[in-house]
C-alpha cells in the first residue's frame, strides 16, 4: 500500500518560500478555523485539523522542512529497512502513511526481544519466533492530553513478497497528563510471531497536536497574550483562556514585553498524583499601527510631558 504524497505547503495555503513566521501565522489562522471545539462541521473540521497539524509538524520544524524540500522526486523510494519483509500502516493515529514513512520519530520496528521462544519438537521444526516491536507516532490534542481518552487504532501489516495483509483493531488508552514525546506501550499488538511465537509490542509516541492558543513543555502549558501599552504600563485585569476554562489574570503595573506570568496548577496533570503543572502567560506588548487625529495628539502629548528616558 504506497503512501500518497502530501503537499504540506498547499495544506497551509502558503508559498514554498514562506518564512518561519509565515508558517506560524498560517497555521494559527487555519487552526482557529478548524479547531473541533469551535467549528460548526466537527467531522470535517477534525480531518482538516489533523491535516494542518501534520503540515505544521513538518514545515514548522527546520530539519523536517529541509528533508521535505529535498525529497522531491525521490519521495517514492522505499525508506523502510530492507531487513524487514513487512510494511506497516496505522489507522486512527492522526498521521498519514506519508508522514509515518518519512517523518515519524522512530523506526517502525524495534529489535525483537527474546528472539527464540520454545524448543524444537522434532527434526526440521523451526523455533518459535517472537514478532518485532512496532513504533509509531500518535497525534493527541491538548484537550485529550488534559483529560485522557480512548483511541481506536487499527494496524495493518503487509508482506512485501506475497502481498498478504493482516489487519487488527484495538483500543489504546491515552492517560491524563500524556506529555509530548511519551511512549505508550501496547503489549502484544506488534508484529505477529511465527511458529507459535508471541506477538511483539506496539509503542506509540505521543505528539501533541499544535494548538492556536497553547504550547506545552512537559506538564507546563504556555500562552502568548497580546496587551496594549497602557495595559502593560498601568496594569490591568484580563480574561485569558486555559485548557479547562477562562480565568481572570492580573497584569501588574510596569509589566515588560516578553515577561512571563505564572498561574500555579493550571497545566497538565502530573500522573496519578492529582497535581498539575503550571500555566505560563507570556506578555506581548503590541503597538498601534494606525492612529486617528485624536490618538496622535494624545501620543504627542505623552511624548512632550513624559519624564521617561529609556536611553539615559
Amino acid at each position: 500500500m504506497p503512501a500518497h504524497f502530501k503537499d504540506y505547503y498547499a495544506t497551509l495555503e502558503i508559498p514554498r518560500d514562506a518564512s518561519a513566521d509565515d508558517i506560524k501565522k498560517a497555521f494559527r489562522k487555519l487552526a482557529r478555523k478548524y479547531h473541533p471545539d469551535t467549528a460548526k462541521d466537527k467531522k470535517t473540521a477534525e480531518e482538516n485539523f489533523k491535516e494542518i497539524n501534520e503540515a505544521n509538524e513538518v514545515l514548522g520544524d527546520p530539519e523536517k522542512r529541509k528533508k521535505y524540500d529535498t525529497l522531491g522526486a525521490n519521495w517514492q523510494e522505499p525508506q523502510a529497512s530492507a531487513a524487514h519483509e513487512q510494511d506497516v500502516h496505522f489507522g486512527g493515529t492522526g498521521f498519514s502513511d506519508f508522514f509515518e514513512q518519512y517523518f515519524s520519530g522512530g523506526s517502525r520496528y524495534g529489535f525483537p526481544q527474546g528472539f527464540d521462544e520454545g524448543i524444537p519438537t522434532g527434526a526440521g521444526r523451526s523455533r518459535a519466533r517472537r514478532g518485532h516491536d512496532i513504533e509509531g507516532d500518535i497525534l493527541v490534542t491538548l484537550e485529550e492530553a488534559m483529560h485522557g481518552t480512548q483511541r481506536p487504532i487499527s494496524l495493518q501489516t503487509v508482506n512485501r513478497q506475497t502481498g498478504a495483509a493482516q489487519t487488527h483493531s484495538f483500543e489504546v488508552r491515552i492517560p491524563p497528563g500524556a506529555t509530548d514525546g511519551r511512549r505508550i506501550r501496547v503489549p502484544g499488538q506488534g508484529e505477529p510471531g511465527s511458529n507459535g511465537g508471541a506477538a511483539g509490542d506496539l509503542y506509540l509516541r505521543v505528539r501533541h497536536a499544535s494548538h492556536p492558543e497553547f504550547t506545552t513543555h512537559e506538564t507546563e502549558v504556555h500562552h502568548e497574550l497580546d496587551v496594549t501599552p497602557w495595559e502593560a504600563v498601568l496594569g490591568s485585569e484580563v480574561v485569558v483562556p486555559t485548557l479547562d476554562g477562562s480565568i481572570k489574570l492580573r497584569i501588574p503595573a510596569g509589566a515588560e514585553n516578553h515577561q512571563k506570568l505564572r498561574v500555579r496548577g493550571r497545566g497538565l496533570p502530573k500522573g496519578k498524583t492529582g497535581e498539575r503543572g503550571d500555566f505560563f502567560v507570556t506578555i506581548n506588548v503590541v503597538l498601534p499601527t494606525t492612529l486617528n487625529d485624536t490618538e496622535r495628539a494624545l501620543w504627542e502629548q505623552l511624548r512632550n510631558t513624559s519624564t521617561f528616558k529609556p536611553r539615559a
